[in-house]
């Protein structure tokens, strides 16, 4: 687990360097007086801690961003046109509740840290030299680690790729041009916003200046199919008989980032280099802040409690998490060295505090759609037999009416080419780059109280000089910060019934206002009831069917004759000649390229 190493540790080289320190008989002011030398003489080390810090703070940043997914206060996006149904399932799996943590995990997961912890211990002890648990960890790493460096450098590939071929960019006369998909060209439009205007001065898929590169149309075409095929969705099939059948879209990045992850797995199991050691963690931390939730921030609160207590008791009272943090020279830490110098962040420093903020971004996500539902009034119709006669009562509620989704992801292009640098926080050059700037002001709660944290640890390592369960801080800074933010925000209650689990992915739902118009209660949810009366009308059906059947099969039989039996006997033959003719693969596995762009556009 990643809480094995959750401890910031600096090398006994690297306290031991730390020189000139504020001695403790000086007074506050005389320290005061001393600090500018002494960050002077240690200039080295905390360039060192820096990164660690900004390395941290940037793994967050983007995984919680690379985390969004449709929020339960958005309408699904509207379908897509014929031929495109693939993508709207991949757009539906996408948008299935998360397997998130529960209330329970507060007490399982430092439990389960602590056996794991120990016993990692105890192993190194009985080996005397750890070189052969490096070897078997690194070997089990390498394999773990696949997916998630495979995830990690296809989206490193993708943010590249979106800023070499933008689908907008906005020229310095403010004029906004659009790459043509999946034709060849850029347009703008004209001022009535209707008429696409072609521009044939810009002839390449670039961007600005780019754009109206003199080269020759069979480069131009070159990089027009160049385009298409990082855009494009490739298909990645594999079928073995009787065992799986999968097709799954993917594109050229996804594919090349799977060879980069096994490239990088087989140099690092022969150099042991630092740097991939450090790139494989980032990656598991990456993909640990996208797959995991702690469903609310209930339940979130109570894992990082637990395991603060688990982190201190480790590391103040036992030798286990410094001894074991040491050691092991294996992708559960990253690591940075400087001149005479070493220092380290556990990955349970960043991915457990990283799943936390990433819910909070994913609030503020929530919120924003939140804010723009509209409450529609309906009268709900209501038969009343009570007093003998049927009375027929209508009450006027109100209908919770959500806003269609828009993905944001993916749009770090964009905004770079197509906002001025004034709007570079705020873009609205298209309705994705507009629903990509919603308000964050959680996630930047959390983020700042993350960074005050760990410059707080950086301060008692340097102050004890022994190593610090960052964790002691990073929780309470964190966490404060959220609940104080929402708090402040009086929001505390929208927090609090906030939830993961899909509860709240609800349509058609009647609620109950106060004199305000805030939502009070739920009367009806349309959804819940049209599920339950299908699935109704289909057992009935189902019953139905049943219960004619054999009526139908003896009716069938007296019917048949001579005849008939003697007709469907070449039938048969045919039908087995057939299945045995018929040939079905036994292992498929296949990439198959998009269709030609000049297809595509015809």
């Amino acid at each position: 687990m990643a809480t094995n190493d959750s401890a910031l540790v600096a090398s006994e080289m690297s306290t031991a360097n730390i020189t000139g320190s504020p001695a403790a008989s000086l007074t506050f002011t005389e320290q005061l007086a001393t600090l500018p030398s002494f960050l002077w003489d240690n200039k080295d080390y905390f360039l060192l801690e820096g990164r660690i810090i900004f390395t941290a703070l940037a793994c967050i940043y983007i995984g919680s961003h690379a985390a969004l997914r449709r929020p339960p206060s958005a309408n699904p996006p509207k379908k897509s046109k014929k031929g495109q149904e693939q993508r709207d399932r991949d757009q539906e799996r996408e948008d299935q509740p998360v397997q998130g943590m529960l209330p329970s995990d507060a007490i399982l997961f430092p439990i389960m840290a602590a056996i794991v912890l120990v016993g990692l211990y105890y192993l190194i002890k009985w080996l005397e030299d750890p070189d052969i648990l490096n070897k078997f960890l690194r070997v089990y790493f390498m394999t773990m680690s696949l997916a998630s460096m495979g995830k990690l450098f296809a989206d490193s590939l993708h943010f590249l790729t979106g800023f070499v071929f933008p689908t907008v960019w906005r020229a310095k006369d403010g004029k906004l041009y659009h790459v043509n998909y999946p034709g060849v060209g850029q347009w703008t439009l004209a001022d009535d916003n209707k008429e696409k205007l072609f521009d044939d001065k810009k002839k390449t898929p670039f961007p600005g200046r780019w754009s109206e590169l003199n080269l020759s149309d069979a480069k131009n075409n070159l990089l027009w199919d160049v385009r298409h095929l990082f855009v494009e969705e490739w298909t990645v099939r594999l079928s073995v008989h009787g065992i799986v059948n999968e097709k799954v879209k993917v594109k050229f990045n996804d594919i090349f980032g799977a060879v980069l992850a096994i490239v990088a797995n087989i140099i690092y199991y022969k150099t042991e280099s630092t740097l991939l050691s450090n790139i494989m963690g980032y990656a598991f931390s990456y993909a640990g802040i996208i797959i995991m939730s702690p469903t609310t921030f209930a339940t979130g609160t109570a894992v990082l409690f637990g395991l603060f207590f688990y982190d201190i008791y480790m590391v103040f009272f036992t030798p286990y998490m410094v001894t074991v943090a040491t050691k092991l020279d294996v992708p559960i830490k990253i690591v940075f060295e400087g001149p005479g110098k070493a220092s380290m962040l556990g990955l349970g420093d960043i991915v457990l505090p990283g799943i936390f903020i990433g819910l909070c971004l994913r609030f503020d996500h929530y919120m924003y759609y939140y804010r723009q539902q509209k409450l529609v009034p309906v009268e709900l119709k209501t038969n009343d037999e009570s007093s003998g006669q049927l009375v027929t009562k209508t009450q006027t509620q109100r209908m919770v009416i959500k806003p269609d989704y828009v993905n944001p992801q993916g749009q770090w292009g964009d905004r770079f080419w197509s906002s001025k640098f004034g709007k570079l926080f705020s873009p609205d050059a298209t309705p994705a780059l507009k629903a990509s700037a919603f308000p964050k002001p959680y996630f930047y709660a959390a983020m700042t109280g993350y960074l005050v944290a760990m410059v707080v640890t950086l301060a008692m390592l340097i102050l004890y000089r022994h190593a610090q369960p960052a964790l002691l801080y990073l929780v309470p800074g964190v966490v404060f910060a959220v609940w104080i933010t929402g708090a402040a925000r009086r929001e505390i209650r929208e927090m609090w019934t906030y939830t993961e689990d899909g509860q709240l992915d609800t349509a058609d739902t009647i609620v109950e206002v106060d004199g305000n118009g805030n939502i009070i209660d739920i009367v009806r949810d349309n959804e819940k009831e049209s599920k339950s009366k299908d699935a109704k009308d289909q057992k009935e059906k189902q019953t139905d069917i049943k219960g004619d059947a054999p009526k139908d099969e003896t009716s069938a039989k007296q019917d048949a004759s001579p005849t008939n039996e003697v007709t469907e006997q070449p039938l048969e033959a045919n039908s087995t000649l057939e299945r045995e003719t018929k040939s079905y693969p036994v292992f498929l596995f296949s990439i198959e390229a998009p269709v030609s762009r000049r297809l595509s556009s015809t």
